[in-house]
């Protein structure tokens, strides 16, 4: 199915469903829209005049209004200004105070009126069903739209009225406001909306088209608050929330005074039953008490018994002793043989270590000698060479001396002569001359290469024109080279990128088809003019990739690399399997069909996918001859929604939330095909072709001789530049001698100082010298001496380095004997040696075990001494008497086992914690009192709580049931107006939550007054007791404004007429109703949109807008003196004859491609004017 589409614009936004755009060919010709009549035939509009020439006298006999004397009440919408916004370029409405009635066409932008009210007010899109970003409202194609909002002022608040203006930027989806011409926020536009009592989000005031379905649903709950925020003041809202909350309050109360109550007896019956338990809970105490003294006391036989395992330890490891001791004297002599050799083996390797110790030390000693000699060398060296370059420097100093004092002699010569003369300026007047010229035909140089270019430039074009009139030439003679060429006409950039596709198809993941134009073709001509009809340009341009990345990969290439603007693509994946036809094929006939326009045209398989997921070809029928009115009424019943004869092509368009009557049809007329035709060889074409190929030729070998006379001309010019520019570098050369040597001349006073001061340097330079070689020398000589003493110390640390390595073989050689020695003595005493350390690991395990006991025994102690110290502290008599009452045989076995037996007998006469029920019976007896005093204080509490909620509900209801009387007793009338029945009420429960308004109705004599719901009520019933329940709150209104947005479309016509009558006689009052059948000859304005749309008004006002009313006063539908809401109804269609009141005001839209450019070309007014004086014509004869 389809993913994506790049379109390159759309010629109109097509949000709400139920709008049409018109198509225009590539040839730029228009298509008309027809409108069906009652008949079910089609009519195509007139594009003549609304009346023929010389209607002046007819106009003058039109009625002139008088003027209204309503006014706008406060917060009511003056004017509302749009631009760039949705379907509008740029639009102004001026409703009227009372009734406006927005009319027009399906598409032509009237609820985007209650979208830029609901916008422009500070409200957000969820309040319109529609799109949910701000940024979805800027008309196609630009960046920004405003919105500006001009509300009525408050006479005694303001001097003049309030101008909201709105912002919308498409770029970052935010909105920005401002309140007369200073900027503002959301949040104080809002607030301005309040003080006036605008509620937008308020369904009974605010009613958008897409809202009409949540309005229906809204719960009777929901309809009481809305009507409540509607109609009564903001007091009545604050008592029925603060009835709400003490009602909360209250049952939260109850429900705890019920909770403590429950518990209090709940409490009690438990103290009752366990009265008899406590007491014998108490007699275990005794037994319990006896159990304690007894487990307090397991210190006591439990250290008795470590201290004797103690004793008995500690003779055990005196007797292991007295064995080792006799075990050691036993091989007490050959051990110390042993021992001795072991020591005399540890002293040699002492003595050897310590030998090494000194060798290694010598060598260090050694070393620092030798590095401290070849230091002495390199300063040696060092000296010498400073000797060396000081003589150097002596040789070079009297040389300089010899040489500066023969230059001190030639400067004091040259000065003595006399100085040439040098004329600057003649040789500069020579060399700009040269160099003048030189400029000049480097000029003529540069001039004659821009000629070659331009030549070759011309050339290649010529070329390429050959090349691709040659391509032409071969396309003439194709049908698919005549289709490329239409493809071209149609759109350069298409065509540039299909040519690139074809050259570059193994790129892609899978094939990339072209544009149906040149990819598809119609199976019978009999159809073209058919099946062109139905595509639109873009449709007929679009490039189909088959996956994603494919037309990512495309999309990127073609904008960024390419640069390409005009590109339509869609990604497909879905079959022609994908789209199936709603009935069968043969069943067409009985429709007048022949088949869909999906049989009539072919081609690659992706693309027949991609038109039918764009047009509905699967969908869309084709017939050979008109739709005769028998034809039409099934097609208008029936399952297809789209077809097209010979001469039109209809669209079904049905609003389901409307009921199955709802329905409108749009027709236009089928255009001349101009793509897939088989048209004959242009022969004039064909000879324009070859004539400019022979033309571009002959010019090719003009351009060819120019530019050999260009390049020869060039040559010679660049043979004179060089001669020149050789006659110039001559000049300079000579002029540069010159300079030079004059300049050397003006020098020699100085340079002859220099040389002065230079000569007594060197002569200074030469004294200095001899100094630093006298301090040299006597470096030298001290150096000589520390090499010689260095040396001597050198061979002493020599002679004792080899000594001490005579010292450390003797020493080793010791070493290795001892080793030998001890070795052999331990493997004779092993056996004895092992016996001895097994009896003294035995000492050690036996000494561990003593230590462990001792722990043990100390541990105990202490707690012996915890428990005693615990009896002194506490005075517990009972356990010091116990404790000394203990036998000195007893056990801890013993006593472990006297302890379960007293705690069998515990359990035996009781299971549970004896004394936590002891404690947990204590407690109850506190908290009983606590719940006593704690439901005495709820009791005042409630009764506190039941006067408030009386009090507020004394103030509350009997206004509350008032205002519904008033509204019920208007619904009533209402109704009674069509020979129907209705009431409203309150239905009251015991919570408040649950108040709610009950509508009752009844449509039928038979029947008795039911519930407002969607089960028993038709679609058509509920709109009408929706619409009725909304004008019985006119009268009570605080809202300055009310917007119903086509609520009369699931109505039938005698209710839609009856309800017209009646909203107007409640919005405009019951006096001057009219009775107008401009909408008997209405005309219509179609087709593609314009930089402008037009709104034409028509009111009672008797002004300059005051077009269909015929002036007069006006009464207030809620009585004398009571000012009325003002109105917005929206609809797209009206019955004819409808009731027209002065006070109505009649905002006509009309939006197409035959819009002017200005608006002042459109004359309503003079249309209307002429209409309604010929019928009156009519009416006199």
């Amino acid at each position: 199915m389809p993913s994506a589409v790049t379109p390159q614009r759309r010629a109109r936004e097509n949000s709400s469903g139920e709008e049409d755009s018109q198509v225009s060919d590539a040839g730029g010709s228009s298509i008309k829209r027809a409108r069906i009549n009652l008949n079910g035939d089609a009519r195509r509009t007139s594009q003549s005049p609304v009346l023929p020439n010389g209607s002046d006298a007819l106009q003058q006999e039109t009625l002139r209004a008088r003027r209204s004397k309503s006014k706008h009440q406060p917060g009511s919408i003056v004017r509302v200004k749009l631009a760039n916004f949705v379907t509008y370029t740029a639009v102004e409405f001026l409703p009227g105070p009372s009734l406006n009635m927005v009319i027009g066409p399906n598409g032509t932008g009237k609820s985007t009126l209650v979208c830029a009210i609901c916008l422009g007010l500070g409200w957000g899109p969820q309040h319109l069903g529609r799109a949910k970003d701000v940024s979805e409202y800027v008309k196609h194609g630009e960046q920004e739209a405003t919105i500006e909002i001009e509300l009525a002022g408050d006479p005694k608040r303001q001097r003049r009225n309030s101008v909201i203006k709105c912002n919308i930027k498409r770029e970052n989806n935010k909105s920005t406001f401002s309140i007369d011409g200073k900027p503002s926020n959301k949040k104080a536009v809002i607030e301005l909306c309040k003080s006036f009592t605008i509620q937008i989000d308020n369904l009974c005031q605010f009613l958008p088209q897409d809202k009409v379905v949540e309005f229906a649903a809204m719960t009777p709950v929901e309809l009481l608050r809305s009507t409540q925020r509607a109609v009564a003041p903001q007091e009545m809202l604050d008592m029925h929330d603060e009835l709400k909350e003490h009602r909360q309050k209250q049952r939260s109360m109850q429900a705890k005074a019920q909770a403590d109550q429950d518990a209090l007896e709940n409490l009690e019956n438990r103290q009752r039953m366990q009265a008899d338990d406590v007491q014998r809970m108490r007699d275990r105490e005794v037994i319990k008490e006896r159990v304690r003294l007894m487990e307090a006391s397991r210190p006591f036989p439990a250290y008795r018994a470590a201290k004797k395992s103690f004793v008995e330890a500690k003779k055990t490891k005196k007797e292991a002793i007295d064995e080792l001791d006799k075990l050691k004297n036993d091989v007490e002599p050959s051990m110390r043989v042993l021992n001795a050799k072991e020591e005399y083996q540890r002293q040699i390797e002492a003595a050897t270590n310590a030998k090494r110790k000194a060798v290694a030390d010598a060598e260090k000693t050694a070393d620092n000698i030798d590095r401290k000699l070849q230091s002495l060398l390199g300063r040696k060296g060092e000296l010498e060479a400073e000797v060396e370059a000081e003589k150097n420097s002596a040789r070079e100093t009297r040389k300089d001396i010899t040489r500066t004092q023969g230059t001190i002699v030639a400067l004091k010569r040259r000065i003595d002569e006399e100085q040439p003369d040098l004329d600057i300026s003649g040789y500069n007047e020579r060399i700009r001359g040269k160099q003048k010229a030189n400029d000049e035909a480097g000029q003529k140089v540069l001039d004659l290469k821009r000629q070659l270019i331009d030549i070759g430039s011309r050339g290649q074009g010529r070329k390429e024109r050959i090349i691709q009139a040659q391509k032409d030439l071969e396309n003439l003679e194709s049908q698919a080279g005549q289709r490329e060429n239409k493809l071209r006409q149609a759109s350069q950039d298409t065509f540039k990128a299909w040519e690139w596709i074809k050259e570059h198809q193994d790129e892609f993941e899978k094939p990339v088809f072209g544009p149906p134009m040149v990819e598809c073709s119609v199976a019978d001509p009999r159809y073209v003019d058919q099946i062109e009809t139905l595509l639109q340009r873009g449709q007929m341009l679009m490039i189909t990739c088959q996956t994603k990345n494919d037309f990512k990969k495309l999309g990127d290439i073609l904008h960024d690399r390419l640069h390409l603007a005009e590109i339509n693509m869609q990604h497909m994946t879905g079959t022609l399997a994908d789209f199936p036809p709603p009935i069968e094929r043969d069943q067409l006939g009985r429709y007048g069909l022949t088949g869909w326009a999906l049989d009539y045209i072919t081609g690659p398989e992706p693309v027949m996918a991609m038109l039918c997921a764009n047009v509905r070809l699967e969908r869309t029928g084709v017939g050979d001859h008109d739709t005769t009115p028998e034809q039409f009424e099934l097609l208008q019943n029936g399952p297809i929604e789209n077809w097209v004869t010979r001469r039109s092509s209809y669209k079904i368009v049905r609003r389901r939330e409307y009921g199955p009557s709802a329905t409108s049809t749009n027709v236009r007329d089928v255009r001349r095909a101009q793509v897939w035709t088989n048209q004959p060889i242009d022969m004039g074409a064909k000879r324009d072709l070859q004539e400019n190929i022979e033309g571009w030729t002959g010019e090719i070998t003009e351009l060819k001789s120019e530019a050999a006379t260009a390049q020869k001309e060039i040559e010679e010019l660049r043979n004179t530049i060089r001669e020149t520019a050789e006659e110039i570098r001559d000049l300079q050369t000579e002029k540069a001698g010159k300079q030079k040597l004059l300049s050397e001349l003006r020098a020699l006073p100085t340079k002859l100082a220099q040389q002065v001061e230079k000569l007594a340097t060197a002569q200074q330079s030469i004294s200095e010298l001899r100094q630093r070689l006298a301090q040299i020398k006597e470096k030298q000589d001290q150096l000589t001496q520390e090499r010689a003493e260095a040396a001597i110390e050198y061979v002493g640390a020599i002679e004792t380095l080899q000594a001490r390595h005579l010292e450390v073989y003797e020493a080793e050689i010791m070493l290795i004997e001892a080793n030998s020695d001890l070795a052999t003595l331990a493997e004779k005493n092993a056996a004895q040696k092992e016996l001895l350390v097994l009896k003294g690991r035995e000492v050690e395990h036996l000494d561990k075990e003593l230590a462990r006991l001792r722990t043990a025994a100390t541990h105990l102690l202490q707690k012996v001494k915890e428990v005693m110290a615990l009896v002194s502290e506490q005075g517990d008599d009972a356990l010091d008497d116990y404790i000394k009452g203990l036998s000195e045989e007893q056990t801890s076995e013993q006593l472990e086992e006297e302890i379960e037996s007293e705690k069998a007998r515990l359990e035996l006469m009781h299971e549970g914690n004896d004394r936590g029920v002891i404690k947990e019976f204590e407690s109850r007896e506190k908290r009983i009192a606590t719940l006593r005093t704690n439901l005495e204080g709820l009791k005042e509490d409630l009764e506190q709580a039941g006067e408030r909620i009386q009090g507020v509900r004394e103030r509350w209801e009997p206004e509350l049931d008032r205002l519904v009387g008033l509204i019920s007793r208007s619904f009533g009338e209402n109704m009674k107006e069509i020979g129907c029945a209705g009431e409203v009420g309150v239905s009251k429960e015991d919570d408040f939550e649950n108040w709610s308004i009950k509508i009752l109705v009844k449509f039928r004599e038979t029947e008795p007054l039911t519930a407002l719901d969607s089960h028993r009520q038709s679609g058509g019933e509920r709109a009408v007791s929706t619409i009725f329940y909304l004008m019985s709150l006119q009268s009570l209104t605080r809202s300055p404004f009310r917007v119903v947005d086509e609520i009369n479309q699931g109505m039938d016509p005698r209710n839609e007429r009856l309800v017209h009558r009646r909203m107007v006689g409640i919005a405009c009052g019951g006096d001057g109703l009219l009775r107008d059948s401009v909408a008997e000859n209405h005309h219509e304005v179609n087709g593609m949109e314009k930089s402008f749309d037009s709104v034409t008004v028509g009111n009672g006002d008797g002004g300059e807008d005051d077009v269909l009313g015929d002036g007069g006063e006006v009464g207030g539908g809620g009585g004398k003196g009571v000012p009325q809401s003002q109105y917005f109804l929206i609809t797209p269609k009206l019955l004819p004859s409808l009731t027209y009141a002065r006070g109505m005001r009649v905002l006509c839209i009309a939006s197409g491609e035959y819009m002017p450019e200005v608006s002042d070309k459109v004359d309503f007014r003079g249309c209307v004017d002429l209409a309604r004086g010929l019928r009156r014509e009519v009416a006199v004869r």
